[in-house]
C-alpha cells in the first residue's frame, strides 16, 4: 500500500510502482500461457501439411509404400486418411516366415510415415511441426482385409 507523505497526500511514485509491478505481472502471465499453447500440438489450430509418403515393411525388409496428398487436419480433431498400397514381395526372398505367415493367412506389417506443415495456433502464430505415424497391423492375405490396426 501506498504511505502519504507530511501533506497527507498519497505518494504518487509509490502507486505508479505498485501498478507497474502489477502489469509486468500479468504480461508474463500472459505470455506463459500463450507459449503454453503454441507449443503444445494438441491440434490448437488447423494443420496444413505437404504431400508425403508411408512406408510399409515386413519383417524389416520394405514391401510397398502409399504417397499422401497435400491436405489439411482441422481444428482440435483428426483426420482418417485411407490409402490402396500394392504389396510386393520381391525384397523378402530368403525370408523363412514369409511362407509360413501366407500359408496361416494373416501377415503382420509396420508401416511408418511422416507429416510435415504448420499449425496456425489462435488465429496469428504459424509454428512448424511434424507429425509422425508409426503402425503395426495385422492383414488377413486371404481376403485383403486390416483384421488388427495399432498406432502411435
Amino acid at each position: 500500500m501506498a504511505e502519504s507523505n507530511h501533506n497527507g497526500r498519497v505518494d504518487e511514485e509509490a502507486l505508479l510502482k505498485m501498478e507497474e509491478a502489477k502489469r509486468k505481472k500479468r504480461m508474463k502471465w500472459t505470455i506463459g500461457i500463450i507459449a503454453f499453447v503454441i507449443f503444445q500440438n494438441t491440434n490448437w489450430g488447423p494443420f496444413k501439411y505437404d504431400a508425403s509418403s508411408i512406408d510399409f515393411t515386413y519383417g524389416g525388409f520394405k514391401v510397398g509404400q502409399a504417397t499422401i496428398l497435400k491436405g489439411k487436419a482441422n481444428f482440435k480433431s483428426t483426420k482418417k486418411i485411407d490409402v490402396n498400397v500394392t504389396l510386393s514381395s520381391t525384397n523378402l526372398t530368403g525370408n523363412s516366415n514369409l511362407r509360413s505367415d501366407l500359408s496361416t493367412g494373416l501377415m503382420n506389417l509396420t508401416s511408418q510415415g511422416e507429416l510435415s506443415g504448420k499449425v496456425t495456433v489462435m488465429f496469428m502464430f504459424k509454428k512448424r511441426k511434424i507429425s509422425q505415424m508409426n503402425c503395426t497391423m495385422a492383414i488377413n492375405t486371404l481376403t485383403s482385409v486390416v483384421q488388427a490396426l495399432s498406432c502411435k
